[in-house]
């Protein structure tokens, strides 16, 4: 959402879900006003929360909703081209279905052999990868959320 990497929206369907799972509310915490607001310290883990919503606002009022839609679908186009060039490459699989800018791909081969390329890129500082396991299966995640991100 062309802000740091810990600042993001989140729609919920049904937002009582977060507030009963995380719902932390001891006696030193209650007060008078509860339940006349939103209290969002019960929609994460941390009782606190960081003033990241100034950033989003601020992309929201400098892009508009039409440029950032265009650069949400640009960074999905670019995960799908990123996903067709490894599916056309004998030597590279794709783990799961592409999501929104979020390529999960690996090379044919043993976990020891991604790792190694994981440690490669990452080694050489153009790009930087998360590995993640399903099942133990080593792969790479390619998340495409820069600006500057392009096809070339």
């Amino acid at each position: 959402m062309l802000v740091n990497f810990d600042c993001s929206a989140m729609w919920l369907k049904q937002p009582r879900w977060i507030v009963d799972a995380f719902n932390v509310d001891p006696l030193y915490l209650q007060h008078e006003a509860q339940g006349m607001a939103p209290d969002y310290r019960h929609w994460q883990i941390p009782l606190g929360r960081r003033f990241r919503s100034l950033k989003l606002w601020f992309v929201l009022r400098l892009y508009g909703v039409e440029n950032l839609q265009k650069h949400i679908r640009k960074q999905i186009a670019l995960a799908h081209l990123f996903e067709k060039l490894c599916s056309e490459d004998d030597r590279f699989e794709i783990v799961e279905e592409v999501t929104m800018g979020l390529v999960c791909f690996r090379l044919k081969g043993t976990n020891e052999l991604n790792e190694d390329l994981h440690k490669l890129i990452n080694s050489r500082g153009k790009i930087h990868l998360v590995p993640s396991k399903i099942e133990d299966t080593y792969f790479l995640r390619l998340a495409i959320c820069s600006r500057f991100t392009e096809d070339s």
